[in-house]
């Protein structure tokens, strides 16, 4: 039954990253969590607190290293994805640990990779193990091939279709 649900993600070493605080749990598949917010508080770890600014529908994926944010703007939907470990959920939350790699996929095709020298930096510092980083680079492999060929969840008519679901069911409560 879809709820609201919050969202923590962490680093390495086990420390709070970021905390989402009102996700819409639409979706508990074998493969992923999918969630859709308006304005969602933001919480970070040195306890600044912000907005999202646009509406959003994310999806979690419970067995690969990644996770998707597909932000609705007026000129489209732009897909953030994060280099994740598999979320989980525990105590009533979606977590994951974010591993600092991302991309993004804009509606012309465009893809960017963000954030290698903070990766690159956490890789030194939290001493990921050769396994881990043999997992980051097979998912960063992963990830760069379903944007180029906007694979599942990488569908701007499912992003919007799901949340037009999200905001059929939240204004029914």
């Amino acid at each position: 039954m879809p709820h609201w649900i919050k969202v923590q993600s962490y680093k390495h070493d086990g420390s709070l990253h970021r905390c989402w605080e009102s996700n819409f749990l639409l979706d508990d598949n074998d493969a992923f969590f999918i969630t859709a917010s308006t304005r969602t508080r933001v919480v970070e770890s040195d306890g600044r607190r912000w907005f999202s600014k646009e509406p959003a529908v994310s999806f979690f994926s419970k067995n690969d290293w990644y996770n998707v944010i597909a932000m609705l703007k007026d000129g489209g939907v732009i897909f953030y994805v994060n280099l994740a470990s598999p979320t989980m959920m525990s105590e009533g939350m979606l977590r994951y640990i974010d591993y600092d790699l991302d991309f993004k996929l804009f509606p012309d095709g465009t893809i960017l990779t963000l954030d290698e020298g903070e990766h690159e930096r956490h890789k030194r510092k939290y001493q990921y193990p050769p396994a881990l980083v043999k997992a980051i680079e097979l998912a960063t492999k992963d990830v760069l091939k379903r944007l180029e060929r906007r694979d599942y969840p990488f569908d701007e008519r499912l992003v919007n279709d799901l949340y037009k679901e999200f905001l059929a069911v939240r204004d029914r409560k």
